[in-house]
């Protein structure tokens, strides 16, 4: 056989079987880089539902307190001439606003079992303010202006923005990854 022909074939030879070592190589790490992925994804994507939840359950204490404020108001400002059938309506926004609270603690435990302190504390402090203004701030009570339960609701938006803005900033985080 002819030396330049042997050189030939073995070059081929060593030509295709790195081709194929490079390929096999490429394979094996484009598929190891799968598996892990829809994993990561898939938690990713859990952890955004969860977050997802927690937000609708805030916004829903949000609203029925938003209802219980205004009714409030209005029994102090209207005092002994408010309607019978508007104490029975904040009545039953009352209970509703108390079996929502226990959505809220579930919310925050939630957020405690993904490891989310911060974000638990915040929800907690809002919840916290809401309650001091339904101690403050009641049927009958003459001794507070429209001014004091204005500067006790800005306070509850205050902490509900910063929440928001906390939990915002996480929900973009994880959508940046997934």
């Amino acid at each position: 056989m002819d030396n330049e022909l042997f050189l030939q074939l073995t070059d081929t030879s060593l030509k295709i079987g790195l081709g194929a070592l490079i390929a096999a190589v490429t394979a094996w790490v484009v598929l190891r880089k799968s598996n892990h992925q829809p994993a990561t994804s898939a938690r990713d994507n859990r952890r955004l539902q969860i977050l997802e939840e927690v937000s609708t359950q805030v916004g829903t204490v949000t609203h029925i307190f938003a209802k219980y404020s205004s009714l409030v108001v209005e029994s102090i400002q209207f005092g002994e001439r408010w309607p019978q059938a508007r104490r029975v309506e904040l009545d039953a926004v009352n209970t509703e606003l108390v079996a929502e609270f226990k959505k809220l603690a579930e919310a925050e435990a939630k957020l405690l079992m993904l490891g989310e302190k911060n974000l638990e504390r915040s929800l907690r402090l809002y919840g916290a303010k809401i309650a001091v203004y339904r101690k403050q701030v009641y049927i009958g009570r003459k001794d507070i202006s429209l001014e004091q339960i204005t500067a006790l609701k800005n306070t509850i938006v205050q902490v509900r923005e910063q929440f928001y803005d906390m939990l915002s900033r996480k929900y973009d985080r994880l959508l940046a990854n997934a």
